[in-house]
């Protein structure tokens, strides 16, 4: 059993405390948040031990390896703090505020050769997976330019403030959405490399951006869009999608339907010439506990074989949450507004 403590029963703590509780390979040691609410409902009715200070329940409870799910300006000292202590993190995205402080903690990772994941989701989603695969083996030919896209319903109406509307806790269209974009873009095409010039745009929100467009490139001189926008409330949930154009195809995928095209007789098996569809019911491994999306328990899973040592522990790296950080530091000097 892989001994986990949690930092952070928000939203998403509580969504990785829900499918840890659930794993077979998982013994849950301690969990810790700031409010004293939260605390004491999940000490009464959890069986959880609780805690207010990480590092008392780090040094209490001796986990194995801490997930870490708080606002993005706390990643940095907590993660440094247990990579010393010798623990193996799982921390949300985005990684750090800034590249600096991803990079120094992505090479004390490899330093200390601990497991150390972050949570891009995307890339355990079924159709984003094959679209990888695809591009990598060179079905779609060579690419002359990608777009990658998300909309969703965070900011529909001016509201009270919170952390994601603070551009010093990590809050804002760029940091919380377009992330996951640029996280995918880096992983299926390649590290995106300049910015050709970005619009962040603030809609209702009054201190962070509720829209991102921008014009990027990558090694290769390949350039491409990024169009994001939280502030659209034609989408019931967060939509995110990919569409990359090829000398020899063409890809357009979001998380549930991927749709290809082939201009010759070059296909791997399952595919034909001309258009194809695939969806992620076809693409999508079955998991032992389904919360929000099977990408969510096999990111888990996914980690915690990481950390048995029983995986290769190259998926979402510091190294690569670094890489995209880079490029959201890229896209926020190039602004214009």
């Amino acid at each position: 059993m892989v001994k986990v403590a949690l930092i952070g029963a928000g939203k998403m703590g509580i969504s990785h405390l829900s499918i840890l509780g659930a794993h077979p390979n998982v013994e849950i040691v301690g969990v810790c948040d700031t409010s004293k609410m939260v605390v004491d409902v999940l000490e009464r009715y959890s069986g959880y031990k609780c805690f207010s200070d990480y590092l008392k329940m780090v040094d209490e409870s001796q986990p194995d390896a801490v997930f870490v799910a708080v606002p993005t300006k706390h990643h940095y000292p907590m993660v440094k703090q247990l990579l010393k202590r010798g623990i193996h993190v799982f921390t949300e995205k985005p990684f750090c505020l800034n590249p600096e402080e991803s990079f120094e903690l992505s090479q004390l990772a490899k330093q200390t050769g601990l497991v150390n994941q972050v949570g891009y989701h995307n890339k355990f989603v079924g159709t984003f997976k094959e679209v990888k695969k695809l591009v990598k083996e060179g079905f779609i030919g060579e690419i002359t330019h990608f777009q990658g896209e998300a909309y969703g319903p965070v900011a529909v109406k001016k509201k009270s403030e919170t952390w994601r509307s603070d551009p010093n806790e990590g809050g804002g269209c760029l940091m919380d959405y377009a992330s996951h974009v640029i996280d995918l873009i880096n992983d299926i095409i390649a590290p995106i490399e300049s910015c050709k010039g970005s619009i962040l745009k603030s809609i209702y929100s009054k201190n962070v951006d509720d829209s991102v467009y921008a014009l990027v490139s990558i090694k290769s001189g390949v350039s491409g869009v990024i169009s994001v926008n939280w502030s659209d409330e034609t989408y019931r949930k967060m939509s995110t999608s990919i569409t990359i154009i090829g000398t020899e195809g063409k890809i357009v995928s979001d998380a549930n339907e991927l749709k290809i095209y082939f201009k010759g007789d070059k296909f791997p098996k399952g595919y034909s010439k001309g258009w194809n569809v695939k969806y992620v019911t076809d693409l999508t491994d079955e998991v032992n506990f389904y919360l929000r999306g099977e990408e969510y328990s096999a990111q888990i899973d996914y980690f915690i074989k990481s950390v048995k040592g029983e995986t290769k522990k190259d998926i979402n790296t510091f190294d690569s949450a670094w890489k995209t950080d880079k490029t959201i530091s890229l896209i926020k000097n190039q602004s214009t507004l």
